[in-house]
């Protein structure tokens, strides 16, 4: 008996019954076979040695497409798993999935892993990877997996939560055999390129009032060179880690008296903000934004009108109680910015309405995902909510976009890409809104990236219940994605709120509405532009310009004067007048990655200059001060961010 394959240049072949994706490959091409990763059959993903019964659409995915890598991944997990296991038999095994960055698998293990057990399983994970052990697929009726892993806690758990009558397991040698949907490599051959990386604690699913495991993370690539600039970008990541450089460069802390997740802007750090937060309040005001202000809290019957008090009740804060009546910290400003709008009766006349807020809201994380100023507890977000008639929308669209990348080069990101999220079609149930509106909202963000030229990826089923969106993502310095800014429809709150405006036909019509946040927020951007520009800001966001040193006491009172004149300029500027020599004064100048050094001795005091030193380019040479005044303020005035 045959089945017929097609291939992905339409040919169609047959092949007997219980062909494997190997075979296929190996009719095609030997080489095609020997760089084979995983399958493609009729959309599913397949092991290549899985067998295929009946036609099919075949596709043999090799380290070319980006499907393959996760699968790798998933294979180099279950290959240190194996490696924990020959080495540690008492330990039980939890989950082990690829991530963006590698892989992790969930340990418990009464023992903790030290850095010299990392370094020993990996040596296992090369000794097992040259035995050219399969990855084999094997199939178990749920009751008999249960009986099983009587002693496997976690994996009992997870069978009885997730598998079907019967389950595919894989097993990989005598000592390995794991609960998993696959696929996986042929064989352990095949992984030519891993390493081990951390470890760390982790919940059970994540839920901190489960048992704490290990975690070890590790990465994988399909060969060396791929791996070694992984590797060189995590110890540069290092470097720039926002909360070590907020701690050397005194920006920020998190105070645990306090609580975790609340951030502290040191005085430093506090300047930055302000040119953040005055940067994106101008652009508010010459954009034909409103600026407005509301409240921390609000009575809780407000959130039961928005919806939050359902959907988003697991992230809020406890509620509080005063005079009677139940108020709530804001996780939101969108209810806030409705309430503005509603506040009187609006005109077609009038709108589009804009209004633009940097608001804190409050939101309930769990301890073990807060992570420095990426995730925190309390952030401010630039938040805006434009209230329109479906003429108006497509242009504010585009409007939102072009404001987006204009921060992107404000700030010196130079590559980024976009995701325009859709419905499901209605086919769940799970979206509010109806067609009319979803087909009005994604053609409306369809439209606005085809005028900005922008090549947004879709991402089909992924759109917020209430509205289809564009998210936008910058790349670092280093090259890593950050999710910035998103514009989303609502079809939700209007509704909710009952938002009106009267039309041209003298009859109350209800606004579409627009969220729109592009720095995100505050805390997280400005965790960002410390990575990106490893602390070492542009001028402009610079919290110290300049610093003068100098070089004996007798040039103090000019270094004084020094000052005085760039502060009248609106340089930032401070005196290093410490009796110390003043090559330890730069060296110290160039820690705090001070922009620029001016050094004062005899001589600059009797012609009126300063010695200008660059904290990259090193000695300038000495100006008279009105030039680098006239220099500087001109770096400062046209936001530059190259050096």
């Amino acid at each position: 008996m045959s089945i017929e394959i097609t291939l992905p240049d339409g040919s169609k072949q047959p092949f007997a019954d219980g062909t494997s994706p190997i075979d296929i490959a190996k009719s095609i091409s030997p080489r095609l076979a020997d760089a084979a990763i995983v399958a493609k059959v009729d959309g599913d993903l397949y092991d290549l040695t899985r067998p295929i019964e009946k036609d099919a659409t075949v596709q043999i995915l090799t380290a070319k497409d980006p499907e393959a890598l996760p699968v790798y991944r998933h294979s180099t997990a279950h290959l240190l798993a194996a490696a924990v296991l020959e080495l540690y038999p008492e330990t039980q095994l939890g989950i082990g999935p690829p991530i963006d960055t590698g892989f992790y698998y969930d340990f418990d293990r009464a023992t903790p892993f030290t850095p010299d057990d990392l370094e020993k399983i990996e040596k296992k994970m090369w000794e097992i990877q040259k035995r050219r052990l399969p990855y084999e697929r094997i199939y178990t009726h749920k009751e008999e997996g249960l009986r099983k892993y009587a002693d496997a806690w976690m994996k009992c758990q997870l069978i009885d939560e997730r598998a079907g009558e019967v389950f595919t397991e894989y097993t990989l040698g005598p000592h390995f055999i794991d609960f998993c949907r696959g696929p996986h490599v042929p064989d352990t051959s095949r992984l030519k390129a891993f390493k081990l990386l951390s470890i760390a604690g982790a919940y059970w699913k994540g839920d901190e009032h489960n048992k704490q495991l290990q975690r070890i993370y590790g990465t994988a690539f399909f060969n060396q060179k791929d791996l070694d600039e992984h590797l060189k970008q995590i110890e540069e990541a290092k470097k720039r880690d926002h909360r070590k450089l907020g701690k050397e460069l005194d920006l920020f802390s998190i105070q645990e008296l306090a609580g975790p997740g609340l951030i502290f802007f040191h005085p430093k750090g506090g300047i930055i903000r302000k040119e953040i937060e005055d940067w994106m309040r101008d652009q508010y005001l010459k954009r034909g934004y409103s600026l407005v202000y509301t409240p921390h809290v609000a009575r809780f019957d407000l959130w039961k009108t928005s919806g939050h008090a359902g959907f988003y009740a697991a992230n809020m804060f406890s509620r509080m109680e005063l005079e009677d009546v139940e108020y709530q910290l804001r996780p939101m400003n969108c209810p806030f910015h409705i309430l503005i709008y509603a506040d009187r009766q609006r005109s077609y006349r009038e709108l589009p309405v804009r209004l633009g807020e940097l608001g804190t809201v409050y939101r309930y994380e769990r301890s073990g995902v807060l992570t420095g100023l990426f995730r925190v507890r309390g952030f401010t977000q630039d938040d805006a909510h434009i209230f329109c008639t479906p003429d108006q929308i497509e242009n504010e669209v585009v409007d939102c976009l072009q404001f987006a990348i204009d921060i992107l080069k404000t700030y010196g990101f130079e590559k980024y890409t976009a995701e325009l999220s859709t419905w499901d079609g209605g086919a769940s149930g799970k979206y509010d809104g109806t067609p009319e509106q979803w087909q009005l909202g994604e053609n409306a963000l369809r439209r606005a990236t085809e005028r900005l030229n922008i090549q947004a990826k879709v991402i089909p089923d992924e759109a917020a219940f209430y509205g289809p969106k564009i998210d936008v993502k910058l790349y670092d310095a280093i090259g890593r994605p950050w999710q910035l800014s998103t514009v989303q429809f609502d079809f939700t709150l209007p509704r909710r709120f009952g938002l009106e405006y009267i039309a041209e036909d003298g009859k109350a019509h209800q606004p579409l509405m627009v969220h729109r946040a592009l720095y995100g927020s505050i805390e997280r951007f400005f965790g960002i532009l410390i990575e990106h520009y490893a602390g070492a800001f542009p001028v402009w966001l610079a919290p110290v310009q300049a610093i003068v040193l100098p070089i004996t006491d007798r040039q103090a009172e000019y270094a004084r004067s020094v000052q005085k004149a760039l502060d009248a300029a609106g340089i930032r500027a401070v005196v290093d007048d410490r009796s110390e020599k003043v090559n330890l004064k730069i060296r110290e100048a160039q820690l705090q990655k001070i922009p620029y050094m001016l050094v004062v001795g005899d001589r600059e005091q009797e012609n009126g200059q300063v010695a200008v030193r660059h904290r990259k380019h090193a000695d300038q040479g000495a100006k008279p001060l009105a030039d680098f005044i006239a220099e500087i303020r001109a770096l400062i005035e046209s936001k530059a961010v190259s050096e």
